[in-house]
């Protein structure tokens, strides 16, 4: 079994020091050394090895190991204990990866204003039965739909289809084919409050491979993304969008944060 010693007296670790960098060694060896605390690779309780140890593994003096010991005690990830030694005392939890709303609805905008829009359907009518149950709407409500083709210097890269409650049909008729989504519900009294998206892959089929002009059965990758809004502590789905991207001509891209 791999111990904290072991770990951090590898050669590959020690390598990871530079004597000829700006940034002081005792800070390089602290910031190290918090980095595998933090991330879990070394564990609560491990014994993190002596001062002489980490100086010799690591090709500096005792006073620098000394130094970047002492500032993690200061952080209080580990503890010094006179004839015990320094154990970790920092426990790790695994965080939720989270990618910020307002970043993701500024990216949706963004891919609205970078490309044009053909509309195929903009249409009020009632869903199918499983999208108007996760809608929570009754049997024959009516919900604006809404089929359309995205493309960019004329490669077509995705076909969406969307389901939205709370909202009517725009009195332009060319509204979608040049405005975001977005900036409808917006004027419309629509907050979005929160958003979740599911990615996966299909096959191109019927209407979806003859409005992208590609072969049926080729793979597509797909997106569905469900956006709520909040009255009071009640949340409910408003946006059912299912979106089928040509891999050829689109990749998905999401900057992604540890809170």
């Amino acid at each position: 079994m791999t111990t904290a010693i072991d770990t951090l007296l590898s050669k590959k670790l020690s390598d990871g020091l530079r004597s000829d960098a700006p940034t002081p060694l005792y800070f390089q060896l602290f910031s190290l050394l918090k980095g595998l605390i933090l991330d879990g690779t070394l564990p609560y309780g491990e014994r993190i090895p002596t001062e002489e140890q980490l100086a010799n593994a690591f090709n500096v003096s005792r006073i620098t190991a000394k130094r970047s010991m002492d500032e993690l005690a200061k952080e209080g990830l580990v503890e010094r204990r006179r004839g015990r030694g320094s154990h970790i005392i920092y426990k790790y939890t695994p965080k939720p990866v989270k990618a910020p709303l307002i970043g993701m609805l500024q990216e949706i905008e963004s891919m609205a204003r970078n490309s044009s829009a053909t509309v195929l359907e903009s249409t009020m009518r009632p869903p199918p039965a499983d999208i108007r149950e996760e809608l929570g709407l009754p049997e024959n409500s009516l919900a604006l739909h809404l089929v359309r083709i995205r493309e960019r210097e004329g490669r077509r890269f995705g076909f969406y289809k969307s389901w939205t409650t709370g909202v009517d049909l725009p009195d332009d008729s060319h509204f979608f084919e040049d405005k975001p989504r977005l900036k409808f519900f917006r004027d419309n009294g629509l907050v979005i409050t929160h958003v979740t998206q599911t990615l996966s892959a299909e096959s191109a089929l019927g209407e979806v491979a003859l409005a992208l002009d590609i072969p049926e059965g080729t793979a597509l990758l797909t997106l569905t993304r469900r956006s709520f809004h909040r009255e009071g502590s009640e949340e409910t789905l408003r946006d059912y969008l299912q979106v089928y991207y040509n891999p050829e001509h689109f990749q998905y891209k999401m900057d992604l944060e540890i809170d």
